[in-house]
C-alpha cells in the first residue's frame, strides 16, 4: 500500500508558501512540486484530500482543487476517480513546464519551458576559474598529487619515442593503460580483460559517449535527485528526458527507483553508488544486488559513475556495481584521486558494448593524447601510493568543515559523508541561490543547490567541498556566516536576490 500524507503534515512541510507573487493555486502547486522533487514528499504517496487540505491551510476549496489539477496536468500527481492523487514522476519532455518560484525570475506561463545551464549574477559559467583571491567552493576538486604525477610524466617521456612511428590514433586507448585498468577491476573482484575497457578524455567524455550510443532523442534517462550537475547537462545535451528519483533521508529509495523503471522504462539509469555526488552516501551491497535485478527486469542499462570510489574516508567495504552483473557499464577517472588536469577516464563494459562505444566515439574524437595515457598507465598501476596521505588529509578537512559549520552556522543541517569530497547541507530557508549570488561580495564562490537538480529543486541545499585546507575552510565558513547574516537582516534583499536574477533551469 502506498504511503499517505495527512493535511497537517503537508501543511508543516509547506511552511509559509503563500507570498502573494502570483495566483495562490500556482504558488501552492509550485511548493508541493518542489517538495516532491526534493524528496521530502516521496513518490507514490497519497496527498491529503482537497477538503482536509483547504481546512488545514485556511484557503478556499477552489485554490486546492486548482493546485491539484495543475500538479496532475504536469505529471506530478496521478489522477483517479474517487481516489486521492499519488505523487509520481512527470513524463513531460525536458521536465517541462518549468517551475515558477524562488529560483526563477518571474511566473512561467503554462506550457513554457526553460532550458540551459544555471546562470545568474554571481554565477560563473561551468568550467571557468574563480577570480584570483576568491575562495572557490563551486567545484569539488583537488590539486595534483604533485610528485607522483610528475614522476609518471617523466617515465612517459622515456616511453614516448617507441610509439612515434605509429599514427597515434586509437579509439580504445593504449593497451598498457587498458591492461592496468582491467587489472585494477580484477583485483577488486570484477574480472576484466583489456578488451572490456575504453580510455576516454575524462568521466564526462565517457558519459557523453555512453548516452549517445545507447539513447536516442526523447529517450528517458533515470537520474538520482540530487545528481552530479554535469551528468544532468550531458542528458540534456543529448536531448534525452531526465527521470529524477529523489533520495530518501537515509539514501537511495529502492522502491522509488524500481517504480520509476517500471513506469517510465528508461533506457539508462545514471547512478553514483560510491560516495554519491553531492551527498557523499554509499550504496550497500544488498541494495546494489536488488538494483541490478530490477534494472534487468525493466530492460534499463545501469551506468555506475565510480570516479569517487577511491575516496573511501571511512573504509566502507562494498563491491563495484559491475560485480553483480556483466551488463553494468562503469565509468572511472583519475580526476579525483590524482588531478583533474590529467583528463583521463575510462569505460568498463562488455567487449561487445565497448565496440559500440568505440564506433560512436569517432563522431566526437579519434582518441586521446598518447603522452597522457602513458603517464596514466603508471598512475593506475600505483594508484594506492598517494591515497593514504590524501585520505588522511581529507578526513582532517572533513572534520574541520563539519566543526566550523556546527559552530558558526548551527541552523544548517550538514550530513557527515562516508567519503567523497563534499558535504550536502540543508539550509533553514530556501536561500541557496540568494547566497550564491551574494557570496562573491564576501570573497567566495558557490554552486547553488538547484544546479544539482531539475525543475528548480534544492533551493534549501548547498554543497560545500572540503578540498581546501582548514584555514581556508574557516575563512569560507565565516564568509558564509556573514552572507547569511546579511540575508537574515534584510528580508527584502533576500527576495530580490531569489527573484530578480534570470536563473534558467532546464
Amino acid at each position: 500500500m502506498p504511503a499517505s500524507l495527512s493535511a497537517s503534515a503537508l501543511s508543516r512541510l509547506l511552511g509559509p508558501w503563500n507570498h502573494g507573487t502570483g495566483p495562490a493555486y500556482r504558488e501552492l502547486a509550485d511548493v508541493v512540486r518542489l517538495l516532491i522533487l526534493d524528496g521530502r514528499v516521496p513518490l507514490d504517496t497519497a496527498l491529503p484530500s482537497e477538503r482536509s487540505l483547504c481546512a488545514a491551510l485556511g484557503v478556499s476549496r477552489t485554490t486546492v482543487t486548482a493546485a491539484y489539477t495543475s500538479l496532475r496536468d504536469q505529471g506530478f500527481l496521478s489522477s483517479g476517480q474517487g481516489s486521492r492523487g499519488k505523487t509520481r514522476i512527470p513524463e513531460h519532455t525536458s521536465f517541462g513546464p518549468a517551475l515558477s518560484g524562488p529560483a526563477l525570475s518571474g511566473p512561467v506561463l503554462p506550457g513554457q519551458r526553460l532550458a540551459g545551464p544555471l546562470t545568474a549574477p554571481g554565477l560563473n559559467a561551468p568550467g571557468l576559474a574563480a577570480p584570483e583571491g576568491m575562495i572557490d567552493l563551486a567545484y569539488s576538486a583537488l590539486p595534483a598529487s604533485g610528485e607522483v604525477v610528475h614522476r609518471a610524466f617523466a617515465a612517459a617521456l622515456t616511453e614516448l619515442p617507441a610509439l612515434l612511428p605509429g599514427f597515434g590514433y586509437d579509439a580504445l586507448g593504449l593497451l598498457p593503460l587498458r591492461q592496468a585498468i582491467a587489472d585494477r577491476y580484477s583485483s577488486a573482484g570484477v574480472p576484466t580483460r583489456p578488451g572490456q575497457v575504453m580510455v576516454t578524455s575524462g568521466a564526462q567524455h565517457a558519459l557523453t559517449i555512453i548516452i549517445r550510443t545507447l539513447a536516442d532523442r526523447q529517450d528517458r534517462v533515470l537520474v538520482e535527485h540530487p545528481s552530479y550537475p554535469h551528468a544532468l547537462d550531458a542528458v540534456r545535451a543529448a536531448r534525452c528526458r531526465p527521470v529524477p528519483v529523489a533520495f530518501a533521508e537515509t539514501g537511495w529509495d529502492l522502491a522509488a527507483l524500481e517504480t520509476a523503471m517500471v513506469q517510465q522504462q528508461p533506457k539508462l539509469a545514471y547512478l553514483v553508488p560510491d560516495f554519491h555526488n553531492p551527498t557523499g552516501m554509499i550504496m550497500p551491497d544488498d541494495q546494489r544486488r536488488r538494483l541490478v535485478r530490477s534494472a534487468a527486469a525493466a530492460g534499463t542499462v545501469l551506468v555506475a559513475d565510480e570516479t569517487l570510489r577511491e575516496l573511501n574516508l571511512d573504509a566502507v567495504a562494498t563491491t563495484p556495481l559491475a560485480g553483480f552483473s556483466s551488463a553494468v557499464v562503469s565509468i572511472g577517472s583519475l580526476s579525483k584521486s590524482h588531478w583533474g588536469g590529467l583528463r583521463t577516464g575510462w569505460i568498463r563494459a562488455s567487449e561487445a558494448m565497448i565496440q559500440r562505444f568505440a564506433a560512436a566515439r569517432t563522431t566526437l574524437d579519434l582518441g586521446g593524447p598518447v603522452m597522457e595515457q602513458l603517464a596514466a598507465a603508471h598512475l593506475v598501476r600505483a594508484l594506492d601510493e598517494p591515497l593514504p596521505a590524501l585520505l588522511e588529509t581529507l578526513r582532517g578537512n572533513r572534520e574541520a568543515l563539519l566543526g566550523l559549520l556546527a559552530e558558526h552556522l548551527p541552523a544548517w543541517q550538514a550530513t557527515r559523508p562516508a567519503g567523497g569530497l563534499s558535504v550536502w547541507c540543508r539550509l533553514p530557508a530556501p536561500v541557496s541561490t540568494a547566497l550564491t549570488v551574494l557570496a562573491p561580495d564576501f570573497g567566495i564562490r558557490l554552486a547553488a543547490g538547484p544546479r544539482f537538480g531539475v525543475g528548480g529543486a534544492f533551493e534549501r541545499y548547498l554543497r560545500l567541498p572540503f578540498t581546501l585546507p582548514p584555514d581556508k575552510l574557516e575563512a569560507a565558513v565565516l564568509a558564509l556566516r556573514a552572507a547569511q547574516d546579511k540575508l537574515d537582516a534584510a528580508p527584502q534583499l533576500r527576495r530580490s536576490l531569489t527573484q530578480a536574477p534570470a536563473v534558467a533551469i532546464a
